[in-house]
């Protein structure tokens, strides 16, 4: 290993050619250097803001639900290694990425069946539209190449999930006029409203003939903006598309492996889609991975269909070592009382974020699971109000005008009301 570098040099190299999430380049806002993790806890390099280690409440943007440095899980990785790291997948298999698949078949919801491995969230919604359209198309009916979803929601950074994330308010709208053109229903709201129902229902059947698929992030939608909604309407759309001859796909992506409260969203509603995104949690936030799982239905139409494969095969794709730690987190998971512990973070977030309600320049507080935002009436200034989050000797990554939490399940009871003490500094600060 070479020697660290000064921390001073390395801000600098990053600063010359790195470039990071959402943000100029050069950067503006100088990061700030992590060490090490272990648990719930990032170490710094070198303290900010007097704080060497901050309480992680982002899970790395959702992802770490058991905690950094696990033991289980750095088992696993270090015993793939030693066999194989990767090994190309056209052709091959591997008994990492075949136990993985049936082991996702059968914690996912009645009938979804198959399973396409990829490398990224943003890549597995990809694979799901590319699979509903060509899935029409096999069946004679091309002209079935839109998608219906509703506004607030967000899929992704590339093609296809930018043309249905949110075309007013999402980070993508620079794209309205290059993306294709998708059919947004308004934003669901958070009670179930008969009228709101009959909405999603009119533009399904209005839209029958050229909709491939409707696609929504089920119960909680994540970075489009944090919102919540009744169940009850992904009974509406499953209702919808099978009266209209309509695929459902549900991005699962963010919500998947527990984070509201049951194992996947749609096990909140009792429907099934005929298409489900995973990634994020998939792999304890080891390693990129994703999945998208589809019925036998969907994968026997394409396999009849002109072109009978679909045409879709990333480098990496079931990568052993990612595969072999995602079969590990997911056993992880449901060896232990995960419900019990995402109810326990929803009880103390709820009990945390009290105090911002009614506070000067809050909109609203919501909870679900394991999420708690806070919603201000104002853009957040995220530099002033990361700083504040970090004196508190908490990582939070505020946007728009949200301050939000998305913990590591692991995380005790004491962390989370000194997390949601780094929201509420932040939130004041902002």
């Amino acid at each position: 290993m070479p020697e660290p570098l000064p921390v001073p040099e390395l801000l600098a190299l990053d600063r010359a050619h790195v470039w990071h999430p959402y943000g100029p380049m050069p950067g503006r806002a100088e990061p700030l250097v992590v060490e090490s993790a272990s648990g719930v806890r990032l170490r710094l390099a070198e303290p900010v803001h007097g704080q060497r280690e901050l309480i992680d409440g982002m899970a790395s943007w959702w992802s770490a639900i058991h905690g950094y440095n696990h033991p289980v899980l750095n088992a696993a990785a270090r015993d793939q290694l030693e066999r194989m790291s990767h090994v190309m997948f056209g052709g091959l298999t591997h008994e990492p990425a075949v136990r993985l698949a049936a082991r996702l078949v059968e914690i996912t919801p009645e009938p979804l069946r198959h399973v396409f491995l990829s490398d990224s969230g943003s890549v597995a919604v990809e694979v799901a539209v590319k699979m509903c359209l060509q899935y029409w198309r096999s069946a004679g009916r091309p002209a079935k190449r839109r998608l219906l979803t509703w506004r607030g929601g967000y899929h992704g950074d590339t093609w296809q999930p930018m043309a249905v994330c949110d075309p007013d308010g999402g980070m993508h709208r620079l794209w309205s006029g290059a993306l294709p053109r998708q059919i947004f229903a308004d934003a669901p709201p958070a009670a179930y409203e008969e009228s709101y129902a009959e909405h999603l229902r009119e533009l399904v059947a209005r839209h029958a003939d050229e909709l491939a698929a409707v696609i929504v992030e089920p119960v909680a939608q994540g970075a489009g903006g944090m919102r919540f909604h009744s169940p009850g309407y992904l009974r509406v759309l499953r209702e919808a598309c099978d009266a209209h001859g309509v695929l459902l796909v549900f991005d699962e992506i963010a919500t998947g492996f527990g984070r509201t409260g049951t194992l996947f969203a749609a096990d909140r509603a009792g429907v099934s889609p005929d298409v489900m995104c995973l990634g994020k949690a998939l792999t304890g936030g080891y390693l990129s991975m994703a999945a998208t799982l589809c019925t036998a239905e969907i994968a026997d139409g394409i396999s009849r269909g002109e072109v009978p494969v679909l045409a879709h095969g990333p480098t990496f794709m079931a990568n052993p070592l990612a595969a072999a730690v995602a079969g590990a987190s997911v056993d992880l998971l449901l060896a232990g009382d995960w419900a019990r512990e995402v109810e326990r973070l929803e009880s103390g977030l709820r009990k945390g974020l009290a105090a911002a309600e009614g506070a000067r320049g809050v909109a609203e507080v919501r909870v679900l699971g394991g999420i708690g935002v806070v919603e201000l009436d104002h853009e957040v200034d995220m530099a002033s109000a990361t700083r504040a989050a970090v004196r508190a000797g908490v990582w939070l990554r505020p946007f728009r005008n949200l301050v939000y939490v998305m913990p590591p399940y692991v995380m005790d009871d004491a962390d989370l009301a000194q997390v949601c003490e780094g929201v509420l500094a932040a939130a004041e600060a902002g």
